[in-house]
């Protein structure tokens, strides 16, 4: 029931800001033309640093989380177990 409010209230928004005009243009206009502007391509180049960095930072993550450990086990296996040597029996 949850879902069916939120999924009207969605489309009820989006067909607001695509239909209703607020001065000369509709809100996905102005959204439009603000993307469009000089000043967001300053931005747009200004953030690609940072993208990049955040980029390679998850795929060292994932590479990290799908590569194995120097004892064998899996790092991020959930396993939070330390492995110890036992000392040998004496017999």
């Amino acid at each position: 029931m949850r879902f069916l409010v939120f999924l009207a209230i969605a489309g009820g928004l989006a067909f607001c800001g695509a239909t209703v005009p607020l001065g000369k243009r509709t809100f996905f206009g102005h959204v439009r033309a603000i993307w469009a502007t000089d000043e967001m391509g300053d931005l747009k180049e200004g953030v690609k640093p940072g993208i990049e960095r955040v980029k390679r930072g998850v795929k060292a993550g994932v590479e990290a989380a799908k590569g194995s450990g120097s004892d064998g086990s899996a790092a991020g296996s959930g396993s939070a177990a330390v492995h110890e040597k036992k000392p040998a029996k004496k017999p």
